[in-house]
């Protein structure tokens, strides 16, 4: 529905006075306070031509409540966030805005940003506060439960960059699993290597560096499962897309 969301409807009234905006809805549409309240937090609602997401907004009986013709409320659905995490990042919700939605995100045509979305998320896989790159958030207790209880074998990719001599490091006996959990691990050039292990062994990728000689100075944080950070810029978030599994 066209108008524009997010700002207070205009001449709102005190809490005191005028009418849930949900019960105008539902006087309007027929229906029960819970859908009603559905179709204010899906975006659907606009009062004198702004679109509002909050169903206790009072409205006066002269102010115009419009309904989108084509509301539904088969996309109600819980969200993931896929978040391009900088390092040493102190509060990653705080990344999670309307405004560092990425404009590269392949869902924007289908999903529209809503301030729903941004309640009840679980944080999946937290990156230690030193790594950067991809990290999960999510309202989907399904994707949270799984990504929790499968990270013995859910494979993380990760990009290091070290300090040493990444030539003459023994990287074979990484594979191996002798006295640290094994990885696997391939040189990308001289200074960074490409790590591919269980999320429970991710805190134990400096150790597996400095087992060869190395030191790792960063961790980038690259694919979870079948997930990819691809391109997306760094600070920025996008949906993930329904036909993605971890």
């Amino acid at each position: 529905m066209s108008g524009k969301s997010g700002k207070p409807a205009n001449n709102q009234t005190p809490d005191a006075e005028g009418q849930r905006l949900s019960k105008r809805v539902m006087q309007q549409k027929g229906c029960s306070r819970s859908v009603a309240e559905q179709y204010v937090e899906g975006g659907w609602v606009s009062v004198d031509g702004e679109i509002q997401e909050e169903p206790s907004l009072r409205v006066r009986d002269e102010q115009a409540v419009a309904i989108a013709a084509d509301a539904s409320l088969l996309d109600l659905a819980p969200v993931t966030f896929v978040l391009n995490q900088p390092a040493k990042c102190k509060d990653p919700f705080a990344l999670l805005s309307v405004e560092a939605h990425s404009a590269t995100d392949p869902q924007s045509g289908r999903m529209r940003v809503l301030r729903r979305h941004f309640k009840g998320l679980y944080e999946c896989a937290p990156l230690h506060r030193s790594a950067s790159g991809l990290a999960v958030f999510t309202q989907d207790r399904n994707i949270a439960r799984r990504l929790y209880e499968d990270a013995a074998s859910l494979e993380h990719e990760c990009i290091v960059e070290v300090s040493g001599d990444v030539a003459s490091a023994d990287i074979a006996s990484l594979r191996s699993g002798a006295v640290l959990p094994p990885a696997k691990v391939s040189r990308q050039n001289e200074t960074h290597l490409r790590f591919a292990l269980a999320g429970t062994a991710m805190n134990s990728i400096g150790a597996l560096c400095a087992s060869v000689g190395l030191k790792a100075v960063s961790i980038r944080r690259i694919r979870i499962g079948r997930v990819p950070l691809s391109k997306l810029p760094e600070g920025e978030w996008r949906f993930l897309g329904l036909g993605e599994r971890f």
